[in-house]
């Protein structure tokens, strides 16, 4: 074994009743599994800090926002969090304590101190199409369904509206402007971290790509039978590399995953990962070994792959159902 494969690995793992980690310590062959920390409301999704592998934060939809300063072993609640909602997080490429949430009704809210304070970015819900902004579930509303900083700079924020279409901000969360040329039912925003100003996008209508950072959109569904597409994600060390989880409709029937190698023009059906009846709802690669990716199934089953997403492989894990795009990366040594 070469000194890559022998790196301790976590995974971070939201459940639909908690939050769970998986570590490996001989290169992904077996994995051991730790206590379910019960969280209220499931998790909505986890981050993990790109200038802090000890960090991570959880967004828990009605149970506000938490925290981890030791790889997803102990999680608190961020109590001065000044809503319940949290749907989404964007945590700054640079500094662990910047943290960016988006809530419900449809809003964003920013911590500079690892979440002690927030404020809101109050100009997001002042774009003039805010109004426009809803849900199709009665008694709930339009929310902030994801949220992504561009690696390369962190004053360009997308944030995705379901439902509500991609709103933009490019001087860090002052100023937004609301983007057309695509399906307003919006699920994943992933950022092209070599190509500036690359953006991919999965709605309930299929992927869009930008090349002028959302200006303006190309419909990608070139080998998508498929398209209620839900989560997307880029390979950190080729970007071209795209994967997709898409369904017939929005209760994830004849689920199907997909590989792109050209920036999501064109996609091939893969093999081996999730099924029909059980939608891949998470993908993340490992950014530190870009060639290992993961996946997670709405039934709670996880999957690997080395090789790029080409091949994957089951774990030897049991667990409940993982929450819609709830997996993360770290590596404690």
């Amino acid at each position: 074994m070469g000194e890559a494969d022998c790196r301790v690995t976590t995974l971070l793992i939201g459940l639909h009743d908690g939050v769970v980690t998986l570590t490996s310590d001989d290169g992904g062959v077996s994995w051991r599994q730790g206590p379910v920390t019960p969280i209220a409301h499931a998790a909505a999704k986890i981050t993990t800090c790109p200038s802090d592998p000890k960090r991570a934060y959880l967004a828990a939809y009605e149970a506000g926002v938490y925290r981890s300063d030791d790889f997803g072993v102990a999680w608190w609640r961020l109590d001065s969090y000044p809503t319940t909602h949290a749907h989404s997080l964007a945590a700054h490429p640079s500094n662990a304590d910047i943290l960016y949430v988006g809530s419900e009704p449809a809003s964003v809210f920013v911590t500079m101190d690892g979440g002690s304070t927030w404020d809101e970015c109050s100009a997001f819900r002042e774009v003039p199409e805010a109004g426009q902004w809803s849900f199709h579930w009665e008694g709930r509303h339009g929310h902030v369904r994801d949220l992504r900083m561009a690696p390369y700079d962190p004053n360009i924020i997308f944030a995705g509206i379901e439902v509500g279409g991609v709103i933009r901000s490019m001087d860090g969360g002052r100023n937004w402007k609301q983007l057309v040329g695509l399906d307003p039912d919006v699920h994943t925003i992933q950022i092209d971290s070599v190509h500036r100003g690359t953006v991919l996008v999965a709605t309930a209508a299929g992927p869009y790509r930008s090349e002028d950072n959302g200006d303006s959109w190309e419909y990608v569904d070139s080998g998508l039978e498929r398209s209620h597409t839900i989560p997307l994600a880029m390979s950190p060390d080729d970007p071209e590399r795209v994967l997709v989880g898409a369904a017939s409709s929005a209760r994830r029937q004849d689920a199907e995953p997909y590989l792109s190698i050209n920036g999501g023009r064109d996609w091939r059906r893969l093999e081996g990962v999730g099924s029909s009846d059980d939608m891949v709802v998470a993908w993340t690669w490992d950014p530190a070994e870009p060639s290992r990716a993961y996946a997670g199934t709405d039934a709670g089953k996880i999957y690997a792959s080395s090789d790029h997403g080409e091949s994957w492989r089951l774990l030897d894990v049991a667990l409940p159902r993982v929450a819609v795009g709830a997996l993360a990366v770290a590596h404690p040594g």
